[in-house]
Protein backbone atom coordinates (compact mmCIF):
# COMPACT_ATOMS: atom_id res chain seq x y z
CA UNK A 1 0.00 0.00 0.00
CA UNK A 2 2.78 2.54 0.66
CA UNK A 3 4.16 1.80 -2.54
CA UNK A 4 0.67 2.94 -3.97
CA UNK A 5 0.22 5.86 -1.78
CA UNK A 6 3.78 7.45 -2.96
CA UNK A 7 2.83 6.45 -7.07
CA UNK A 8 -0.55 8.64 -6.45
CA UNK A 9 1.49 11.27 -4.80
CA UNK A 10 3.91 11.25 -7.83
CA UNK A 11 1.02 11.10 -9.90
CA UNK A 12 -1.02 14.41 -8.48
CA UNK A 13 2.39 16.62 -8.61
CA UNK A 14 2.42 15.63 -12.23
CA UNK A 15 -0.87 16.08 -13.30
CA UNK A 16 -1.44 19.16 -10.73
CA UNK A 17 -3.11 21.37 -13.85
CA UNK A 18 -5.34 18.64 -14.82
CA UNK A 19 -8.76 17.12 -13.42
CA UNK A 20 -7.25 14.20 -11.23
CA UNK A 21 -10.76 11.90 -11.49
CA UNK A 22 -11.43 9.41 -9.06
CA UNK A 23 -11.50 6.36 -11.80
CA UNK A 24 -7.20 7.77 -11.76
CA UNK A 25 -7.30 7.21 -8.10
CA UNK A 26 -8.93 3.38 -7.67
CA UNK A 27 -6.69 2.52 -10.78
CA UNK A 28 -3.44 3.42 -8.79
CA UNK A 29 -4.17 2.38 -5.11
CA UNK A 30 -6.34 -0.47 -6.00
CA UNK A 31 -9.18 0.64 -3.90
CA UNK A 32 -12.53 2.37 -4.53
CA UNK A 33 -12.45 6.23 -4.80
CA UNK A 34 -14.68 6.09 -1.63
CA UNK A 35 -13.47 4.04 0.45
CA UNK A 36 -9.65 5.25 -0.52
CA UNK A 37 -10.44 9.03 0.54
CA UNK A 38 -11.55 8.46 3.70
CA UNK A 39 -8.81 6.45 4.60
CA UNK A 40 -6.21 8.98 3.37
CA UNK A 41 -8.36 11.78 5.42
CA UNK A 42 -7.74 9.81 8.43
CA UNK A 43 -3.80 9.31 7.91
CA UNK A 44 -3.54 12.54 6.68
CA UNK A 45 -5.76 14.76 8.90
CA UNK A 46 -7.30 15.97 5.50
CA UNK A 47 -9.24 15.15 2.67
CA UNK A 48 -7.51 14.04 -0.72
CA UNK A 49 -9.10 17.34 -2.08
CA UNK A 50 -7.86 19.59 -0.14
CA UNK A 51 -4.14 18.23 -0.18
CA UNK A 52 -4.36 18.89 -4.30
CA UNK A 53 -5.95 22.27 -3.49
CA UNK A 54 -2.63 23.25 -1.11
CA UNK A 55 -0.80 21.59 -3.14
CA UNK A 56 -1.69 23.32 -6.53
CA UNK A 57 -1.96 26.76 -4.44
CA UNK A 58 1.81 26.15 -3.57
CA UNK A 59 3.09 25.34 -6.86
CA UNK A 60 1.13 28.62 -7.54
CA UNK A 61 2.66 30.69 -5.09
CA UNK A 62 5.94 29.76 -6.64
CA UNK A 63 5.19 30.76 -10.25
CA UNK A 64 3.66 33.85 -9.20
CA UNK A 65 7.41 35.05 -7.09
CA UNK A 66 8.52 33.99 -10.59
CA UNK A 67 6.54 36.50 -12.54
CA UNK A 68 3.56 34.84 -14.03
CA UNK A 69 0.34 36.56 -14.47
CA UNK A 70 -2.66 35.96 -11.98
CA UNK A 71 -4.94 35.47 -14.60
CA UNK A 72 -2.93 32.37 -16.01
CA UNK A 73 -2.11 30.66 -12.92
CA UNK A 74 -5.73 31.16 -11.97
CA UNK A 75 -7.09 28.92 -15.09
CA UNK A 76 -3.85 27.16 -15.07
CA UNK A 77 -5.03 25.89 -11.81
CA UNK A 78 -8.57 24.85 -12.38
CA UNK A 79 -10.63 27.71 -10.72
CA UNK A 80 -13.14 29.00 -12.82
CA UNK A 81 -12.36 32.93 -12.60
CA UNK A 82 -9.71 35.28 -10.68
CA UNK A 83 -12.13 36.12 -7.88
CA UNK A 84 -12.30 32.38 -6.93
CA UNK A 85 -8.32 32.15 -7.10
CA UNK A 86 -8.18 34.69 -5.47
CA UNK A 87 -10.38 34.33 -2.46
CA UNK A 88 -8.78 30.60 -2.01
CA UNK A 89 -5.33 32.03 -2.11
CA UNK A 90 -5.96 34.45 0.46
CA UNK A 91 -7.42 31.90 2.58
CA UNK A 92 -4.40 29.33 2.64
CA UNK A 93 -1.49 31.78 2.55
CA UNK A 94 -2.94 35.01 4.23
CA UNK A 95 -2.35 37.09 1.25
CA UNK A 96 -3.35 38.26 -2.09
CA UNK A 97 -1.54 36.74 -5.33
CA UNK A 98 -1.24 40.58 -6.32
CA UNK A 99 0.95 40.92 -3.17
CA UNK A 100 2.82 38.10 -3.63
CA UNK A 101 3.93 38.70 -6.82
CA UNK A 102 5.10 42.46 -5.48
CA UNK A 103 6.55 41.64 -2.24
CA UNK A 104 7.78 38.24 -3.05
CA UNK A 105 6.17 36.30 -0.06
CA UNK A 106 6.41 32.72 -0.12
CA UNK A 107 4.41 30.03 1.78
CA UNK A 108 4.91 26.20 0.96
CA UNK A 109 2.91 23.32 1.01
CA UNK A 110 4.92 20.04 0.54
CA UNK A 111 4.44 17.00 -0.75
CA UNK A 112 2.80 14.48 1.03
CA UNK A 113 5.16 11.18 1.32
CA UNK A 114 4.37 8.17 2.98
CA UNK A 115 6.60 5.83 4.97
CA UNK A 116 5.85 3.22 7.93
CA UNK A 117 6.34 5.13 11.54
CA UNK A 118 6.74 2.23 14.27
CA UNK A 119 4.82 3.44 17.44
CA UNK A 120 4.38 2.56 21.13
CA UNK A 121 3.16 -1.33 19.85
CA UNK A 122 -0.41 -0.79 20.19
CA UNK A 123 -2.32 -4.04 18.53
CA UNK A 124 -6.06 -3.83 17.59
CA UNK A 125 -8.16 -6.70 18.54
CA UNK A 126 -10.08 -7.83 15.30
CA UNK A 127 -11.88 -10.74 13.95
CA UNK A 128 -13.07 -11.77 11.02
CA UNK A 129 -16.66 -13.37 10.40
CA UNK A 130 -18.32 -14.34 7.42
CA UNK A 131 -22.41 -13.44 7.94
CA UNK A 132 -25.16 -14.53 5.82
CA UNK A 133 -27.52 -11.73 4.32
CA UNK A 134 -29.43 -9.84 6.62
CA UNK A 135 -31.73 -7.51 7.54
CA UNK A 136 -31.55 -4.66 9.86
CA UNK A 137 -35.22 -3.34 10.59
CA UNK A 138 -35.71 0.42 12.64
CA UNK A 139 -36.00 3.86 11.62
CA UNK A 140 -33.85 6.29 10.09
CA UNK A 141 -32.96 10.00 9.45
CA UNK A 142 -30.56 12.40 7.14
CA UNK A 143 -28.65 13.84 9.72
CA UNK A 144 -25.39 15.90 9.70
CA UNK A 145 -22.23 14.44 9.09
CA UNK A 146 -19.95 14.39 12.38
CA UNK A 147 -16.95 13.31 13.13
CA UNK A 148 -16.08 14.20 16.62
CA UNK A 149 -18.42 14.61 20.00
CA UNK A 150 -22.29 13.18 20.61
CA UNK A 151 -24.38 13.83 16.71
CA UNK A 152 -27.36 15.29 18.48
CA UNK A 153 -29.43 14.47 15.82
CA UNK A 154 -28.44 10.97 15.99
CA UNK A 155 -29.33 11.50 19.31
CA UNK A 156 -32.98 13.05 18.37
CA UNK A 157 -33.70 10.27 16.38
CA UNK A 158 -32.69 7.61 19.03
CA UNK A 159 -36.01 9.85 21.35
CA UNK A 160 -38.19 9.64 18.64
CA UNK A 161 -38.44 6.13 18.54
CA UNK A 162 -42.15 5.14 20.09
CA UNK A 163 -42.62 2.55 22.35
CA UNK A 164 -44.72 0.49 19.98
CA UNK A 165 -41.42 0.74 17.30
CA UNK A 166 -39.48 -0.54 20.50
CA UNK A 167 -41.57 -3.32 20.76
CA UNK A 168 -42.24 -4.14 17.39
CA UNK A 169 -38.41 -4.50 16.79
CA UNK A 170 -37.23 -6.70 19.41
CA UNK A 171 -40.28 -8.61 18.13
CA UNK A 172 -38.17 -9.38 14.67
CA UNK A 173 -34.85 -9.24 16.58
CA UNK A 174 -33.44 -12.49 16.38
CA UNK A 175 -29.58 -12.08 15.34
CA UNK A 176 -26.36 -11.09 17.34
CA UNK A 177 -25.90 -8.70 19.43
CA UNK A 178 -30.14 -8.37 19.74
CA UNK A 179 -29.64 -4.73 20.40
CA UNK A 180 -29.56 -1.33 18.77
CA UNK A 181 -27.48 -1.16 16.18
CA UNK A 182 -26.40 2.00 14.62
CA UNK A 183 -26.00 2.02 10.65
CA UNK A 184 -24.18 5.02 8.55
CA UNK A 185 -24.91 5.18 4.44
CA UNK A 186 -25.60 7.62 1.56
CA UNK A 187 -23.01 10.29 2.34
CA UNK A 188 -23.13 13.03 0.98
CA UNK A 189 -20.13 14.47 -1.90
CA UNK A 190 -18.35 17.02 0.87
CA UNK A 191 -18.68 13.97 4.04
CA UNK A 192 -15.05 14.34 3.77
CA UNK A 193 -14.56 17.61 4.96
CA UNK A 194 -17.59 17.23 7.83
CA UNK A 195 -19.99 18.44 4.97
CA UNK A 196 -23.28 17.89 4.50
CA UNK A 197 -25.49 14.95 5.48
CA UNK A 198 -25.58 11.13 5.73
CA UNK A 199 -28.73 8.70 6.52
CA UNK A 200 -28.62 6.77 10.11
CA UNK A 201 -30.41 4.10 10.97
CA UNK A 202 -31.43 3.27 14.36
CA UNK A 203 -32.39 -1.04 14.41
CA UNK A 204 -31.77 -4.28 15.44
CA UNK A 205 -30.51 -7.60 13.51
CA UNK A 206 -33.07 -10.19 11.89
CA UNK A 207 -33.40 -12.91 9.42
CA UNK A 208 -37.35 -11.65 9.37
CA UNK A 209 -38.63 -9.45 7.10
CA UNK A 210 -40.69 -6.60 8.23
CA UNK A 211 -44.02 -6.22 7.95
CA UNK A 212 -44.94 -3.17 10.57
CA UNK A 213 -45.69 0.25 8.57
CA UNK A 214 -43.83 2.43 11.31
CA UNK A 215 -40.89 0.53 10.55
CA UNK A 216 -37.98 1.15 7.78
CA UNK A 217 -35.96 -2.12 6.43
CA UNK A 218 -32.37 -2.19 5.05
CA UNK A 219 -30.99 -5.67 3.38
CA UNK A 220 -27.25 -6.35 4.04
CA UNK A 221 -25.44 -8.35 1.58
CA UNK A 222 -23.67 -11.14 2.35
CA UNK A 223 -20.09 -10.69 3.13
CA UNK A 224 -16.58 -10.60 4.92
CA UNK A 225 -16.76 -8.24 8.19
CA UNK A 226 -13.91 -7.19 10.12
CA UNK A 227 -15.52 -7.13 13.69
CA UNK A 228 -13.10 -4.80 15.82
CA UNK A 229 -14.54 -4.86 19.95
CA UNK A 230 -13.33 -1.60 21.84
CA UNK A 231 -13.82 -0.14 25.70
CA UNK A 232 -13.09 3.25 27.19
CA UNK A 233 -14.60 6.70 26.73
CA UNK A 234 -18.20 6.60 25.11
CA UNK A 235 -17.97 8.48 22.12
CA UNK A 236 -14.43 9.35 22.12
CA UNK A 237 -13.02 5.50 21.97
CA UNK A 238 -15.31 4.46 18.94
CA UNK A 239 -14.23 7.52 16.70
CA UNK A 240 -10.69 6.92 17.60
CA UNK A 241 -10.95 3.09 17.00
CA UNK A 242 -12.81 4.27 13.46
CA UNK A 243 -9.95 6.50 12.80
CA UNK A 244 -7.06 3.34 13.31
CA UNK A 245 -8.98 1.14 11.48
CA UNK A 246 -8.43 3.43 8.34
CA UNK A 247 -5.60 5.30 8.72
CA UNK A 248 -3.80 1.65 10.19
CA UNK A 249 -5.42 -1.41 9.71
CA UNK A 250 -6.52 -1.10 6.72
CA UNK A 251 -3.34 -0.24 4.60
CA UNK A 252 -1.95 -3.47 5.99
CA UNK A 253 -4.15 -5.65 6.69
CA UNK A 254 -4.85 -7.24 2.93
CA UNK A 255 -8.32 -6.62 3.38
CA UNK A 256 -10.50 -3.69 1.00
CA UNK A 257 -13.86 -2.06 2.60
CA UNK A 258 -16.62 -3.18 0.37
CA UNK A 259 -19.46 -1.42 -0.62
CA UNK A 260 -21.82 -2.38 1.98
CA UNK A 261 -22.75 -0.31 5.54
CA UNK A 262 -20.63 -0.25 8.25
CA UNK A 263 -22.70 -1.02 11.48
CA UNK A 264 -21.66 -0.37 15.28
CA UNK A 265 -23.01 -0.86 18.63
CA UNK A 266 -22.86 0.34 22.23
CA UNK A 267 -23.73 -1.15 25.66
CA UNK A 268 -24.93 1.68 27.25
CA UNK A 269 -24.37 0.73 31.19
CA UNK A 270 -25.48 3.70 32.58
CA UNK A 271 -22.13 5.58 32.44
CA UNK A 272 -19.92 7.07 29.47
CA UNK A 273 -16.58 5.98 31.34
CA UNK A 274 -16.18 2.43 30.25
CA UNK A 275 -18.40 1.72 27.42
CA UNK A 276 -18.28 -1.91 25.52
CA UNK A 277 -18.38 -1.08 21.57
CA UNK A 278 -17.77 -3.09 18.72
CA UNK A 279 -17.13 -1.64 14.87
CA UNK A 280 -18.14 -4.13 12.20
CA UNK A 281 -16.34 -3.23 8.72
CA UNK A 282 -17.64 -5.18 6.03
CA UNK A 283 -14.89 -6.19 3.95
CA UNK A 284 -13.12 -8.46 0.89
CA UNK A 285 -9.90 -9.61 0.36
CA UNK A 286 -7.48 -7.37 -1.64
CA UNK A 287 -6.90 -8.07 -5.26
CA UNK A 288 -3.59 -6.08 -6.57
CA UNK A 289 -4.26 -4.05 -9.38
CA UNK A 290 -1.58 -3.11 -11.62
CA UNK A 291 -0.87 0.60 -10.77
CA UNK A 292 1.08 1.77 -14.04
CA UNK A 293 0.83 5.32 -15.62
Amino acid sequence: MLQQLNHLMDYIETHLTEEISGKDISRIVGLSDYHFKRMFSYMAGMSLSEYIKNRRLSVANVELINGARVTDIAYKYGFQSIEGFSRAFREWSGFLPSEVTKNKIQKSFPKFLFFIDIRGGISMEFKIEKKEKFNIVGVSKRVPIQFEGVNHAILELAQSITEQQRNEMHQLADLYPHQVLNVSYEFDEGFLEEKGNLTHMIGFATTKENTFDDLEQLSIEESLWAIFPNQGPFPVTLQETTAKIYSEWLPSSGYEAADIPGISFTKHNGTSENVYSEIWMPVRKKIEINSAD
